[in-house]
């Protein structure tokens, strides 16, 4: 069986002795010396002023939010993973789709501007795929409005823009550490800012808001993540470079092998270093898709259709069409993309890919 992903694991050994240490320490979490360790290497490896580890990419974005005290409108992506749209809901936000660039994926810097209004506090972009938004062009738009920027880099590690980490831009950047991702602690996500004030409030915040045993500063919550999952950050790391450079040599052979097929790649932003962690192919049609997928799992090869649906057709949403959006979401594949991943089983996946074009 091929999934469209599978969670890399270092040698069991080296994860086991983070392990007999947290025995050995009895300390569990709330700020152990794991999780010390994993922010301050994140932040060698990542090269970034400032991060803090989160139990999960979702409530990273929330407390993003919350940190920002966003309030009314926020523009954001309707093609992105539901986490983006419901931790808005959920902090009593309400979204604002803006529609896609075709070519890109992301939101389209060039329908913002239109859709603000004297409600709106933020602009919500997703970087889709760890493929970079034109973080030039919302720095400019938001200035202009007094606007925040939050960016969802749930797919970023690892992705640069102009040289520098892609989790540098906006005022807050936010990624998950889930066990799909490219570097995964299990269950994980990070926070980044650049602005040391807006660092104190969510690190307050990460833990109910305690400044000391018996008091507080705001309504916090529990957003700390816990020794265990440091641990398998910490051995990942050491593997982060061979894992982003083997993604990068399928990534380029799946594209070699289905140069033939009639898809639409996404095209990475100017200025990026991808890490290509996906592999999304656009078809024609929603018909060719599903024709496709059906011919995949009678080989036991199971992609995902992701993102889908889009965003702004959920029902607990009021609706607002985006037609860039609705199509390509109807369309989109993502392909099996995994560290051990052989290259004979990707030429597999593109022979049964061409014979179902071909038939």
């Amino acid at each position: 069986m091929i999934n469209v992903t599978k969670s890399y694991l270092p040698p069991i050994e080296e994860f086991q002795s983070f392990i007999k240490d947290i025995y050995n320490r009895t300390w569990l979490t709330n700020n152990g010396p794991l999780v010390n360790e994993l922010e301050l290497s994140l932040k060698q490896y990542l090269d970034v002023p400032h991060l803090l580890f989160v139990n999960n990419g979702t409530i990273a974005i929330q407390l993003a939010i919350k940190t920002l005290k966003l309030h009314g409108n926020v523009i954001t992506t309707p093609f992105s993973y539901v986490a983006t749209t419901s931790s808005l809901i959920w902090e009593n936000c309400t979204p604002l789709f803006v529609d896609i660039d075709s070519k890109t994926l992301n939101i389209d810097v060039t329908k913002i501007e239109e859709a603000i209004t004297p409600e709106t506090s933020a602009i919500l972009a997703t970087h889709v795929f760890g493929n970079p938004c034109d973080v030039d062009a919302i720095k400019k738009i938001a200035d202009k409005h007094n606007l925040k920027i939050i960016y969802d880099g749930a797919h970023c590690f690892g992705t640069k823009m102009h040289g520098r980490s892609v989790f540098e831009y906006g005022d807050i950047s936010t990624t998950s550490f889930h066990a799909t991702k490219v570097f995964h602690t299990v269950e994980g996500g990070a926070v980044f800012t650049m602005n040391a004030e807006i660092l104190r409030l969510m690190s307050l915040y990460r833990n109910f808001g305690h400044t000391s045993p018996v008091t507080f500063e705001g309504a916090g919550i529990n957003a700390k993540n816990c020794e265990l999952h440091a641990a398998m950050g910490l051995c990942n790391l050491k593997y982060a470079d061979e894992i982003l450079n083997r993604r990068k040599q399928q990534w380029l052979h799946y594209a070699e092998l289905l140069a033939e097929l009639n898809v639409q790649l996404i095209s990475i932003t100017p200025c990026a270093d991808f890490n290509y962690s996906y592999f999304p192919v656009i078809f024609e049609t929603e018909n060719h898709l599903l024709k496709s997928m059906e011919a995949l799992q009678l080989q036991y090869v199971f992609p995902r259709r992701y993102f889908y649906p889009s965003l702004n057709t959920l029902d607990y949403i009021q609706h607002k069409e985006c037609p860039v959006s609705e199509s390509v979401a109807s369309r989109i594949l993502c392909l099996p993309l995994y560290h051990d991943l052989k290259h004979e089983e990707q030429r597999m996946i593109a022979r049964v890919l061409l014979r179902v074009q071909n038939n």
